[in-house]
């Protein structure tokens, strides 16, 4: 056989391989719709690692299918470790309105970290979106301790409001707990044509404010706002809470709905909203201006961009309010992304525009105490092109208009 041939066969196994890759190239995309968003939560209890996890859609653990377990070395992996199922799902479910919380018990032999875990709530899960991947961390492996509400039910979230009542729920004997307030007066995430390299340094330390200590199964309830750190007195797991005011994740105070309008405006255009004799009214006219004097496109603008904005907060509140974030930004500004690839250090973020083609930004996982799941966008000058043209579109009221979905 000639060289020809034999360079001819190479390269249409090549791209025999990488099609079957794409093909089977898991989008985490549906992990960021909050209509079929899982939550999950994890306790550590023994040798055993407790999961807590609410599906919005409960009908989807009431069809008779098994609740099918896996875990994977990595997001990106074609094969996982081991799986198995939850045997008599009725018995480990509650229902709650229409979403239904599952309890359940995986052995932590079974569990390393930097594993990831997925549940599906039947075959057709990945499909409809109604499945959960949960990074296997330290701090989840090891966390003696979830927030409860004052009914008793799990919180599920890392935020709590400014006088809202909760407990700590340990495992074992309750036990003394400590929780320190630091300084947050974190701002908003940088365009994403920003360089970095150009910026003041961020201060790498955050002072503490002041600390309480109560037992766990106590209710408490926290009434300045701020960022929170909680662990037992002996030292263990710490997990971070953001206390946060008025109708949070949703926006109502004035000052709140200027707060996000920085992604589209200059410091010039806030501070007269700020200024003005009634800002709330301030910010309405602004709207009605981009929608030019149309009191109907005013109103569908202000629904999806503060829509996107609530939707931001639930899905990235970690150290600061989700839509502060460098993800929440993106989402805000962009709309949900229409692919999520990730692997263990990074998602890919993909963008489908048409007449212009995919939009491609990175986010780089940075994981801290405060805030484990944190990834930074990779900002790029070729960035700047297509955001100036989303802000435009926000401003002439010609955006798509893509709501959370």
């Amino acid at each position: 056989m000639t060289k020809r041939p034999l360079l001819l066969l190479f390269c249409f196994l090549l791209l025999l391989v990488s099609s079957r890759q794409a093909a089977t190239r898991r989008d985490f995309a549906g992990q960021y719709s909050l209509a079929r968003r899982v939550v999950v939560d994890t306790r550590q209890e023994a040798d055993s690692l407790r999961l807590y996890v609410r599906f919005p859609n409960g009908s989807v653990v009431g069809s008779g299918q098994p609740l099918r377990i896996a875990v994977w070395p990595s997001y990106d992996a074609q094969q996982p470790v081991w799986q198995d199922s939850v045997s008599q799902l009725a018995k480990h479910t509650k229902r709650v309105g229409t979403s239904a919380l599952v309890e359940f018990c995986v052995p932590l032999s079974r569990l390393r970290t930097g594993q990831v875990l997925s549940l599906q709530p039947g075959p057709n899960a990945a499909d409809t979106g109604d499945e959960a991947w949960l990074l296997l961390t330290a701090e989840r492996l090891a966390r003696p301790f979830i927030l409860i509400d004052s009914a008793g039910a799990p919180l599920l979230r890392r935020y709590v409001h400014a006088n809202e009542p909760f407990e700590v729920s340990t495992f074992g004997l309750d036990q003394p707990l400590l929780l320190r307030r630091y300084e947050s007066n974190f701002t908003a995430a940088l365009p994403p044509m920003t360089n970095p390299a150009a910026q003041p340094p961020a201060s790498r330390t955050l002072g503490v404010q002041d600390s309480i200590t109560f037992q766990a199964g106590q209710l408490v309830a926290l009434q300045r706002a701020g960022l929170y750190l909680l662990n037992n007195g002996s030292g263990g797991p710490a997990s971070s809470l953001l206390v946060e005011e008025n109708n949070f994740p949703e926006l109502t105070t004035a000052s709140d709905l200027i707060q996000p309008l920085i992604y589209l405006t200059s410091s010039v255009e806030r501070k007269k909203l700020y200024d003005a004799p009634s800002p709330k009214k301030a910010v309405d006219q602004f709207w009605l201006n981009a929608a030019n004097g149309q009191q109907a496109g005013a109103r569908q603008l202000i629904r999806t961009y503060y829509g996107r904005v609530s939707a931001a907060n639930q899905l990235f509140s970690a150290y600061k309010a989700g839509w502060m974030t460098d993800r929440g930004m993106l989402y805000v500004v962009m709309g949900p992304p229409d692919a999520v690839y990730r692997t263990a250090s990074e998602e890919r973020w993909i963008y489908r525009q048409p007449n212009v083609g995919n939009s491609t930004y990175v986010f780089r996982a940075k994981p801290s105490t405060f805030a484990p799941e944190h990834y930074e966008l990779v900002r790029r000058p070729e960035h700047e092109m297509l955001w100036y043209a989303a802000v435009e579109q926000w401003r002439k009221a010609l955006t798509n208009a893509r709501p959370a979905r």
